[in-house]
């Protein structure tokens, strides 16, 4: 049972106390009562006891016990199933978790799988607030969801932060291998983290439209106000994601522009000798009246010819930014 992290019942705003696995159901049958129930990485039987006493949907459970679940809100009858993908820095490295959550009528079962900050915050602010919590379960939900959006925010940053120190490096015409492989690295952090955000938008929309037993009139502006966060939170993250797109391609652009100026050089260089080439490789021909042999100043005159020839085609590609 040490996967057991807290069992508490609640009665109009106000804790009643401790409740064991075994007096729950006996809980549960007192009106205007709720039992928020709190796992970490329970096992099967653990699982299947909770079932039990709240009456868990068969479904529901076997994705509460496999911790690989993608984020979403499926509904069983009068309670709902939720998902949410926690994120922690470990090592400037996003690490993702998960947390499942079921929410009744008169319960809230969480169950938390891999990195997750404890919830004991969240428990001890829902119970400095009795008027909020008189609201039932629904209110238990958006304070943890609340709190793990809150948790994205920092990482967001981060993140940012990170790319920034990088940008100025990425703004020249050489090649950084280890450079661009970090911006690669970010990247698919930024699309961990967005693919963990993004669907609790659509998690809020059901449960203010589709979910009025759970999130009562009072609760919809607490939930509008997570959409607005995660909405904030996506499109900053959408920005950060172009950005370093946009940085890579800026890059590879950069050195594919050094590459071509050294192209040039070598193409104008190249132009200038072959003007000596041509003209010493006239030597190598069986002419009867060889410069050098018929003509007593042919050889310097030849020379001089070369050396301006290709100084005058040196200051035409300099004067053209070949060279």
């Amino acid at each position: 049972m040490g996967a057991i992290v807290n069992c508490v019942a609640y009665r109009q705003g106000k804790r009643l106390g401790t409740v064991g696995m075994d007096e729950i159901r006996t809980v549960l049958g007192v009106p205007g009562t709720f039992v928020w129930l709190g796992l970490h990485e329970p096992d099967l039987a653990l699982l299947r006891q909770a079932q039990q006493a709240f009456g868990l949907h068969d479904l529901a459970v076997e994705d509460a016990l496999d911790a690989h679940q993608r984020p979403k809100l499926e509904a069983y009858g009068d309670s709902v199933f939720v998902v949410l993908n926690t994120a922690q820095l470990v090592e400037d490295e996003v690490v993702v978790g998960e947390t499942h959550l079921f929410v009744g009528p008169n319960y809230v079962v969480s169950v938390r799988h891999g990195v997750s900050s404890t919830y004991a915050p969240v428990r001890e602010r829902c119970e400095q607030d009795p008027h909020g919590l008189a609201n039932g379960p629904g209110y238990v939900l958006y304070a943890l969801m609340d709190f793990v959006v809150d948790h994205y925010l920092p990482i967001v940053t981060r993140l940012e932060d990170t790319f920034e120190a990088l940008e100025q490096g990425i703004f020249r015409d050489e090649f950084d291998r280890a450079a661009i492989e970090r911006l690669y690295r970010i990247k698919r952090q930024v699309l961990r983290l967005r693919n963990a955000v993004s669907p609790v938008e659509d998690m809020c929309g059901q449960l203010i439209r589709l979910h009025e037993d759970l999130v009562p009139k009072e609760l919809r502006a607490y939930f509008r106000d997570i959409e607005d966060h995660a909405s904030r939170l996506v499109r900053t993250l959408d920005v950060v994601r172009e950005m370093l797109t946009t940085a890579v391609q800026v890059n590879l652009a950069l050195v594919t522009v050094g590459q071509n100026e050294v192209v040039k050089r070598l193409a104008g260089w190249g132009a200038i000798l072959a003007i000596p080439t041509v003209i010493f490789s006239l030597y190598g021909m069986n002419f009867d009246f060889m410069p050098e042999l018929k003509f007593h100043f042919a050889y310097p005159a030849v020379i001089g010819v070369t050396a301006v020839a290709c100084g005058g085609l040196w200051r035409r590609l300099h004067r053209a930014g070949w060279i």
